[in-house]
């Protein structure tokens, strides 16, 4: 696969699960639909906003039936004068993607500690910009954002707590390269989502309804003693229920009468002929159906040993290896743009 841009701007560097003999041309064994690169294309000439940007990906493959094919992608893109502009159109899942694929390339030859303060700094300096160039003048202690990366921060955040970045002394080699080589694949919806858990409430949830119920904050604050949710991030997938849960929906889901009941060593739901029991079966199929890969269910009770697993997913809050929550993560990035910007 090979990348050719227009004049004024050239591909420099690639990220992802491939080989590269040249520095051109990048080798894969396969690829389908569920598999994405990167590339950092950088700006070394004069351009025009009348000419705009070209970039073509040119890709020569074999079909499965034997035939020689190339496929071509045209991608014709808009310059801008202002920076004002550019933050305004700025695509923020995509920015995460790149950043993770890149972070973890950098892993290879530099320690992890550089590669986390080098995310940081970007991100400090990407919004110092914004609040140099682009904001209204306003008091130094109040955090302004461009609309369209409000939530960087946040990504930034689940980036260093990851897995794939930060594994963990609790975390095996295998365990380690797989979630690495994992994102290394990602496209950016699987990515957004990997970062970013999706946790959904499930004990006031509409039998009548076909759609996913609307997710909350990954936040332990959120949970309810009486409650029940599902989180999933594209690898792993986790059932927490509380203690105080409703008895009438333990049996109609589980069909046993309380929740201290439930056999938690199950990876799926009963076959029950419910109303109940049906929503939330075709609901965790329907959820399976959007990601790669199958994703085993795991039930967590509350206050039980594998519920500490299931909130190192809870990316808002403090993590249980120390690392900070959003809110001390956020206040830490407002002191950095505040150092650039003195």
């Amino acid at each position: 696969m090979r990348v050719r841009t227009s004049t004024g701007v050239r591909p420099t560097d690639f990220f992802g699960h491939f080989f590269m003999s040249n520095t051109t041309d990048m080798e894969l064994a396969s690829i389908d639909c569920d598999k994405a690169v990167a590339l950092e294309i950088k700006h070394d000439d004069k351009l025009t906003e009348e000419e705009g940007v070209f970039v073509q990906v040119a890709l020569l493959h074999t079909s499965c039936s034997g035939q020689r094919r190339i496929r071509l992608l045209n991608l014709s893109l808009k310059t801008c004068s202002q920076m004002a502009d550019l933050y305004r159109a700025c695509e923020l899942d995509t920015i995460v993607n790149f950043f993770a694929k890149q972070s973890l390339y950098r892993l290879r030859e530099n320690p992890p500690k550089q590669v986390k303060d080098s995310l940081v700094n970007r991100c400090a300096m990407m919004l110092a910009c914004y609040r140099k160039n682009c904001a209204s003048p306003s008091s130094a202690g109040q955090l302004i954002l461009p609309e369209c990366m409000k939530l960087l921060p946040l990504y930034i955040s689940c980036l260093l707590k990851s897995d794939a970045v930060s594994g963990g002394s609790d975390m095996t080699i295998d365990d380690r390269a797989f979630v690495m080589y994992a994102v290394n694949i990602m496209d950016i919806p699987n990515s957004v989502v990997y970062f970013y858990p999706r946790l959904i409430p499930l004990h006031d949830i509409d039998v009548d309804s076909s759609d996913i119920p609307l997710p909350i904050r990954c936040s332990a604050e959120k949970l309810r003693d009486d409650g029940i949710y599902l989180l999933d991030n594209g690898i792993h997938m986790f059932l927490w229920f509380g203690a105080g849960l409703a008895p009438d929906w333990v049996q109609a889901v589980f069909g046993v009468p309380t929740s201290a009941q439930i056999n938690t060593d199950d990876t799926k739901l009963p076959d029950l002929d419910t109303p109940l029991s049906q929503r939330i079966r075709e609901l965790i199929a329907l959820i399976r159906l959007e990601r790669h890969r199958f994703m085993r269910l795991t039930l967590v009770r509350q206050r039980d040993k594998m519920e500490m697993l299931m909130k190192h997913f809870l990316v808002e809050d403090r993590g249980t290896d120390g690392t900070a929550s959003y809110v001390d993560f956020l206040c830490h990035m407002h002191k950095e743009i505040r150092s650039i910007l003195s």
